[in-house]
């Protein structure tokens, strides 16, 4: 059974045509999924939208309303919890802005055969970033060889929010531990699961930037990564 979290805050113009692309992709693969949507309270009304697409897509959805925006980490964790809840295998976390692309979940399902942590990588030889300014493309590479030079890691993308976890991960690394946000919740994990000793590949995936809506990303962000790394590189996990 596969889980796909899918963390939302503002996402009502995205997250139908998402929803329909993730099942569309599933249906033509034959996967069978759940899809666990985390929405922090959406001014916008996306909790509303979930429940509309409910009733027609015919795989099944479940919303996780929350009373504030608590942030994209606690999002997770929230969505991590009910996956294990529901007997998940694979679990799945994945942009709501339509920035990850549905068609590559069978080739992170095929991956995740012989390793525990797929990431899905934009600096590898096929993966790539289509419609980002030179500063954010600057901020992302910038961000992944600071943390990979500090934390000693051998991957090429720590900041990708588009990764497929087995169960046995989420179950071992003590996710009630972890309270970073952003990159620096994308850096947390894998590097939690590599000290652990799990088994992690990369694949290539094109990011495209949102069409619509806004993006989530701030300095507040960036700067909690840049301290985080130092807090990792001298913790010792339970």
């Amino acid at each position: 059974m596969i889980s796909i979290i899918l963390p939302t805050f503002n996402e009502k113009e995205n997250i139908t045509k998402l929803i329909e692309e993730i099942a569309t992709v599933l249906a033509d693969n034959s996967l069978s999924a759940n899809i666990i949507v985390v929405d922090d309270n959406s001014p916008d009304g996306t909790a509303g939208e979930v429940e509309k697409i409910k009733n027609i897509v015919n795989y099944r959805i479940f919303l996780i309303r929350r009373k504030n925006k608590l942030g994209l980490g606690s999002a997770y964790i929230a969505g991590f919890k009910k996956a294990l809840d529901l007997g998940a295998d694979y679990i799945f976390e994945m942009d709501a802005d339509l920035s990850h692309n549905p068609e590559d979940l069978p080739r992170f399902i095929k991956a995740s055969c012989d390793h525990d942590l797929v990431l899905g990588s934009r600096y590898i030889k096929g993966g790539g970033i289509d419609n980002w300014s030179l500063m954010r493309k600057s901020i992302s590479r910038g961000g992944t060889i600071y943390a990979k030079n500090i934390l000693n890691l051998p991957f090429h993308d720590l900041t990708s929010g588009y990764k497929c976890f087995k169960r046995s991960v989420l179950e071992n690394i003590n996710i009630d531990e972890i309270a970073s946000d952003g990159y620096s919740f994308q850096i947390e994990m894998t590097y939690r699961a590599f000290k652990k000793g799990f088994q992690i590949k990369e694949i290539p995936i094109m990011f495209r930037d949102r069409n619509k809506g806004k993006s989530k990303f701030s300095k507040k962000i960036l700067w909690e990564a840049v301290w985080l790394v130092w807090k990792l590189r001298f913790s010792k996990f339970t």
